[in-house]
């Protein structure tokens, strides 16, 4: 059958079964919208506040679901309005296809009125993205970019086409998605026999878990092999949630802010076993320094981390799920007692603690977990909030905590938790911000009381850039250059101005009372917590500096 390229559009979306898109129109990709309205039944369309808000929702909705998210943006501003989005979710291996309309194939180059070269300017943040200048290669080049998004190690493609493609018309034929399979063509025999002779010689062994293991989904084969090899477990920011938070053998997150627990234990280990991590610079702190006594085992998809950031003894390459499971198959039942005993005992020295009296972020972290059973979807901006959140939440499953690990985007929240709400209605989301952050993207809670969400913003507000000043109080003499938010700003009527409720609470004791309101609400509620300024995370590990250095304000007095 004929039709035009906006209709193609609309026709490969729904094949790929996509029932929501976040976005904002414009002039260039009119034809598409008008499309949009015609199929509304079949798709659902969020206006979001701002560009950027869009990319973030589909990344959200991506990370919630492990579906591909979603977002539309017109030509010009419209599309570079995406581009932090986009490199947010490149970072952190996100599904997200963004399409994009262009002025007419006669303008490209000309420097037309809202005219970009948006696949140039992305080619760095996208793991591929196309210019749709024929007509007849548009539904083919819409079905290959979902493709790419999913295969392997996922990540955002970007489709820009100009408006008069979006207006001829051509043959269409649909098509069903073919199903994509996992990576399991790169695990070699002589990989795995190397990989479970380390494994069965190890005898102080730690289980190092990334967000590789939650895009695999890889839970169950990973529960499986942390008791079969009787082992602690860490994990990034990426990867919370991939092993249960509560079990005894997990010790808390590794790097820069993570345990002391972990941190040592790690340092002591003789087998660092690394799943789908990539050794960001914040979990390695100095690498010459980093897991010294140990030998490294690397599981990943992705062969291009093996051996980028810190040397590895061996690895296995392909899907997580395919690796663990066919480890599980062979791996004998490991018996490690004494050293399980010696890294809880870590534990019990070096527990995460904060003051016991007055509100503070710790406490807040600790509350919203309480109050919900630690079964929210809780998603953060980018700070001392997030940091706090990391160690004080206990995530028992996977795809529950979304936060920007990679590109530590502040302003990520807010759209996060909107794409996150709208995957999942039946959900608690929950976006954790600092005041900060909250001002970067405060625009999308309009978009939250529109889509009549029940999510909750909890901002807390130190009246500072947090982690910012953190560091000029510890590294740079105090001087609190650009970091003080003390304006009048006041978050609670800039909530109910915008049509949501808004609390403000200054206590524990409030807290309480107005987050349990926050809980009852069917519509978006604001809850504005009043912290100290110079309220720090602990511990911390000082640039430059080896993970078992981390240090506490106890450790500093």
């Amino acid at each position: 059958m004929q039709l035009t390229g906006a209709q193609i559009v609309m026709e490969c979306l729904k094949e790929q079964g996509v029932d929501t898109v976040f976005g904002y129109p414009g002039g260039a990709i009119l034809n598409v919208y008008d499309e949009l309205y015609k199929n509304k039944d079949a798709i659902r369309h969020v206006l979001t506040s701002h560009e950027q808000g869009a990319a973030h929702a589909a990344d959200g909705y991506a990370r919630s679901t492990g579906k591909v998210g979603v977002c539309f943006a017109t030509s010009g501003p419209g599309a570079t309005n995406l581009v932090t989005g986009i490199a947010t979710a490149y970072m952190d291996s996100v599904p997200v296809v963004a399409i994009t309309c262009n002025v007419t194939v006669p303008l490209l180059g000309k420097d037309s009125f809202q005219e970009i070269d948006i696949a140039g300017i992305t080619m760095p943040i996208t793991k591929h993205n196309f210019i749709v200048k024929d007509v007849t290669k548009l539904a083919d080049t819409i079905r290959r970019a979902f493709t790419i998004a999913k295969k392997g190690r996922p990540g955002p493609v970007l489709v820009d086409i100009p408006k008069d493609v979006t207006a001829l018309k051509t043959e269409y034929e649909p098509k069903k998605p073919e199903p994509i399979a996992r990576i399991s063509e790169t695990i070699t025999d002589e990989d795995l026999e190397v990989a479970l002779e380390m494994l069965q010689k190890a005898e102080k062994p730690y289980i190092f878990v990334g967000g590789g293991a939650v895009i695999s989904g890889a839970s169950e084969e990973l529960k499986e092999f942390v008791h079969k090899m009787d082992a602690p477990v860490c994990d990034t920011l990426m990867g919370k949630g991939a092993f249960d938070g509560t079990n005894d053998l997990y010790t808390g997150m590794l790097g820069m802010h993570g345990t002391k627990t972990s941190n040592l234990g790690v340092s002591d280990c003789d087998l660092l076993v690394a799943i789908g991590v990539r050794f960001s610079d914040r979990v390695l702190g100095n690498a010459s320094k980093f897991a010294k006594q140990a030998k490294i085992l690397q599981f990943d998809v992705d062969p291009a981390e093996i051996n980028k950031n810190i040397r590895v003894d061996a690895c296995v390459i392909g899907d997580v799920k395919e690796i663990l499971t066919r480890v599980n198959e062979r791996l004998p039942q490991q018996n490690h007692n004494a050293w399980i005993s010696h890294v809880l005992d870590y534990k019990v020295k070096f527990p995460l603690k904060y003051a016991e009296q007055g509100i503070s972020g710790p406490y807040i972290m600790e509350e919203i977990y309480r109050k919900t059973n630690g079964d929210a979807v809780i998603v953060t901006e980018v700070g001392q909030h997030q940091m706090w959140a990391a160690q004080y939440y206990k995530y028992k499953n996977p795809r529950t905590f979304l936060t920007s690990g990679g590109l530590g985007t502040m302003g990520y929240g807010l759209g996060a938790a909107i794409g996150a709400q709208i995957a999942n209605p039946d959900k608690q989301v929950i976006n954790i911000a600092g005041d900060g952050c909250f001002r970067m993207n405060m625009n999308e809670l309009a978009t939250a009381v529109r889509e009549q969400l029940p999510l909750i913003e909890v901002i807390v507000n130190n009246h500072v850039l947090g982690m910012v000043r953190q560091w000029q109080n510890l590294f740079y003499e105090k001087r609190y250059s650009a970091t003080v938010l003390d304006d009048g700003v006041d978050f609670v009527k800039l909530a109910e101005a915008m049509g949501a409720a808004g609390y403000r609470a200054t206590s524990r004791e409030e807290f309480e009372t107005v987050f349990q309101k926050a809980l009852e609400s069917k519509t978006p509620v604001l809850i504005d917590c009043i912290i100290d300024s110079d309220d720090k995370v602990w511990p911390m590990v000082a640039p430059g500096e080896a993970i078992s250095s981390s240090f506490t304000d106890e450790d500093m007095k």
